[in-house]
């Protein structure tokens, strides 16, 4: 698969899925550009992929770093092919959980994070592609706790919400940009070895659950290079005729019950 000559974005392309697949694009011969939330998962990305990629630090809830990124991916490779959006993560801390003893600060945090984050750099990237009349990807990071959910290990409503939100919202300009043949997708992975995971994954109960619950393989949790061939399916102008899907990389999550010892 050969991704020469093409140019993509990743917010939160520093560290875990993001940073995989970038690693995975520039391989395959693309220019990339991550983003990150700080210097030090930058400077390590850029020493990962080398000279021919580069890296922003910024926060993908404030609306210049999006914008920021395509006017530096722009300056130094002249075109951009697609976004992928990985950035977001776990309200936890804020006080998401289940709804009876959630807090409106976890709420709110949650959904900046994850929903609005994205919102930003898909809106940026559509302007992109508009104004200089050219056809484009955007890939956006769902989660399989958007519509399949598992309530007793897994229990952050607001974090569900702005998932299943994410595919709601990507079907919908995914409808209304194809006539500029903008595509719009999104891969929903289920519980991958990420630093937002560390919690459940190192957690023995769970990953006993996670056994019969994602059977796949062995039933371990995902692993970061694990998203890579869908990402690249996408991605590839190849595709230019699939837009508006939703494909679960998840082990067998939503196919499965899951048992409890």
């Amino acid at each position: 698969m050969n991704f020469n000559n093409t140019t993509f974005i990743i917010m939160g392309g520093t560290t875990g899925m993001g940073l995989s697949a970038a690693i995975a694009l520039k391989e395959k011969g693309a220019n990339v550009l991550v983003v990150g939330r700080n210097i030090e998962s930058c400077a390590k990305a850029e020493e990962l992929l080398g000279h021919e990629c580069i890296s922003l630090s910024g926060d993908a809830t404030d609306p210049e770093t999006a914008k920021t990124a395509i006017k530096m991916a722009r300056d130094a490779f002249h075109d951009i092919t697609g976004l992928f959006h990985v950035a977001g993560g776990s309200g936890r801390k804020w006080g998401d959980g289940p709804l009876d003893k959630m807090t409106l600060e976890g709420w709110n945090k949650t959904l900046e994070l994850n929903l609005t984050s994205m919102m930003l750099s898909n809106q940026a990237m559509v302007n992109y592609f508009l104004e200089h009349r050219k056809e484009g990807v955007i890939l956006n990071m769902g989660s399989v706790l958007g519509y399949s959910p598992s309530p007793k290990y897994f229990t952050t409503h607001a974090y569900a919400a702005a998932k299943s939100a994410i595919i709601g919202f990507s079907k919908s300009i995914a409808s209304y940009y194809a006539e500029h043949s903008i595509r719009v997708n999104v891969i929903a992975p289920s519980l991958f070895i990420t630093p937002m995971a560390k919690r459940a994954t190192e957690d023995e109960e769970i990953l006993s659950f996670l056994k019969t619950k994602q059977p796949l393989d062995g039933g371990r949790p995902g692993a970061s290079e694990d998203i890579n061939s869908a990402v690249l399916m996408f991605l590839h102008p190849d595709s230019k005729f699939i837009t508006g899907q939703v494909l679960a990389v998840d082990g067998g999550w939503t196919l499965s019950e899951g048992q409890y010892q």
